[in-house]
């Protein structure tokens, strides 16, 4: 709604509508025209010394250039930038030409504009929405700014992924790695989309995207590629652990390529298939008797717990029992870590939070039109959400992981005195 300005005396008052966004635009409008003109004038003066033989000089202001509109967090804003010619001979090494920082030749969006175009799409508005939306934030005089341009973002995206999945890792460690695959219904497409995912943690306890790729099913031959790329790039030492599901393509794959890290399945997903096999009336209990395992004091409790899981529910859901007794030793594997690290170590989380996000964003519109697309998005996406990551818990613990240093259910087990 406008706001009302009183102006004039006592005997005399009268009233103005006015737009507060509207005087903001102006305002931002004088004071650019104003910075523009200074800069000119600024460099106009710093080359005073440049005169003819007869005292004139030759670097002088010369009106201004055609007027410009700009798209800006303000609003679109008109301004004039001042023209400067140099009369100094073509071939003089010290004649130059004058070239605007504040506002570069064929600007027409400023950067933060630019960035809110994806930012936009990101966080789950349509490219038929995007128009609306824009004149909504900058006013109506925002044009250009349509869904083409986020066509052409994908494109520039994909560019982004390939020279990121070229970057060298041979500084890099990583300490934990976690996995998953993550699937995508693609419109033009009759077969869904697995995008397979890694993640790392560092020494210092930094989690950062390790690799994005294109994937077939999570089959051991696409882990192996990706795992072989990363390994060709660099990335020589083997993780502690790695974390992922049940899918054995992973582990086949990581087996072969870092055969000293050692398996941790994520429980959230273990849970899931152990509930699938079990009726919907005694899932909940079973749930409660899975909680009891993973989230036992030590080892010893943790496998009491297995123990009185399987002896309850075997006779009658003997697929349920078998599924979780197969991968016990890889189940419990967190317990060899530091304590601190164990809400990281027991789940994909990292990854599962993360793609929730592009989740989102595919509900939106209804899937992506290509593979492509699909897999540039997800890259832009992570990027985006690994801003916000958080180091680990206890990360200091890490050079002791790293060292070797033996930890027995989570707590750092000293080293006897020679």
């Amino acid at each position: 709604m406008p706001r009302t300005v009183i102006l004039g005396d006592e005997s005399a008052e009268r009233e103005i509508p006015i737009e507060l966004d509207e005087i903001v635009r102006r305002g931002a409008q004088r004071m650019l025209q104003e910075a523009l003109d200074f800069e000119v004038c600024e460099y106009v003066n710093r080359h005073a010394h440049a005169q003819d033989e007869e005292g004139r000089r030759q670097v002088v202001r010369n009106g201004y250039l055609p007027k410009r509109k700009l798209v800006t967090g303000a609003g679109c804003l008109e301004v004039e930038q001042p023209r400067v010619r140099d009369l100094r001979d073509p071939g003089d090494p010290q004649r130059g030409e004058f070239t605007s920082k504040i506002l570069p030749p064929y600007l027409r969006r400023t950067k933060n504009i630019d960035e809110l175009i994806p930012w936009l799409y990101l966080r789950g508005i349509s490219t038929k929405d995007m128009q609306p939306a824009l004149e909504a934030i900058l006013g109506r005089d925002a044009k250009g700014l349509s869904a083409n341009i986020v066509t052409r973002l994908t494109t520039v995206w994909h560019g982004e992924l390939d020279e990121w999945n070229r970057r060298d890792l041979s500084k890099k460690e990583y300490v934990y790695l976690w996995a998953d695959g993550i699937h995508f219904n693609i419109r033009l497409e009759e077969d869904r989309q697995c995008i397979l995912v890694l993640m790392g943690a560092t020494k210092d306890g930094t989690k950062e995207l390790i690799a994005i790729q294109d994937g077939f099913r999570e089959s051991a031959q696409s882990w192996k590629e990706l795992l072989l790329d990363i390994k060709s790039r660099g990335l020589e030492v083997d993780p502690k652990i790695a974390i992922a599901d049940g899918a054995l393509g992973f582990w086949k794959a990581v087996g072969m390529i870092y055969p000293t890290t050692r398996s941790q399945r994520c429980w959230v997903h273990k849970t899931a298939n152990i509930l699938n096999k079990l009726p919907k009336h005694k899932q909940p209990q079973a749930k409660a008797d899975i909680h009891n395992i993973w989230m036992a004091e030590t080892r010893k409790d943790a496998s009491e717990a297995f123990e009185l899981f399987v002896s309850k529910y075997k006779d009658k859901y003997p697929k349920a029992t078998q599924c979780v007794a197969n991968d016990e030793d890889e189940l419990l594997a967190f317990y060899d870590f530091p304590a601190e690290h164990w809400p990281h170590l027991r789940t994909t989380n990292p990854i599962e939070s993360t793609f929730a996000t592009v989740r989102h964003r595919h509900r939106k519109t209804k899937g992506s039109g290509s593979r492509t697309a699909c897999l540039s998005m997800v890259f832009k996406l992570a990027q985006v959400a690994s801003e916000n990551w958080r180091r680990l818990k206890g990360s200091q613990r890490l050079l002791q992981v790293i060292a070797g240093d033996k930890f027995v259910d989570g707590i750092l087990e000293e080293r006897n005195a020679a």
